[in-house]
């Protein structure tokens, strides 16, 4: 049986908030309190993944950035009506440049139940899933060394 491919792009959105470095994290729609991941989403045809992270940040989050450098790719499969997908989902560190958190457009509101400044140093506690928090490891140990 043929495995499904699906390649996505996400973004790691930092800022400096009262002198700490913060994260935009989302509570994606129909998720559980305290559910926090990453914002991302499928790679449209002819798309650059860095092209996608981008959208999809502004998409769910509100605010825009300004890309810094690809922090790497996470690999997992998964089953979606009885069919295996092997998925791909590459991760790019961008500095926040404008808008609000949680100012989505009315399009995309339904993806987003919330969304919330997560300080960086604890994200890779805080968000739900473990290829994003191995992630926002990698764009800790970038900043702390751009220190």
């Amino acid at each position: 049986m043929a495995v499904r491919r699906e390649f996505s792009a996400g973004g790691v959105v930092v800022r400096r908030l009262r002198g700490r470095w913060v994260l935009a994290a989302i509570r994606p729609g129909g998720k559980p309190e305290g559910t926090w991941a990453l914002p991302k989403g499928l790679i449209g045809p002819g798309e650059k993944g860095e092209a996608t992270a981008a959208r999809e940040v502004t998409e769910e989050t509100g605010v825009t950035g300004t890309p810094v450098e690809k922090l790497g790719d996470v690999r997992y499969v998964y089953t979606w009506a009885g069919e295996r997908v092997f998925k791909v989902v590459s991760f790019f560190l961008f500095r926040y440049r404008s808008g609000r958190l949680g100012d989505i457009p009315a399009a995309h509101a339904h993806e987003v139940a919330d969304t919330q400044w997560l300080p960086l140093e604890e994200a890779p506690k805080l968000l739900a899933y473990k290829g994003e928090r191995e992630m926002a490891a990698k764009a800790l140990d970038r900043l702390g060394s751009a220190e």
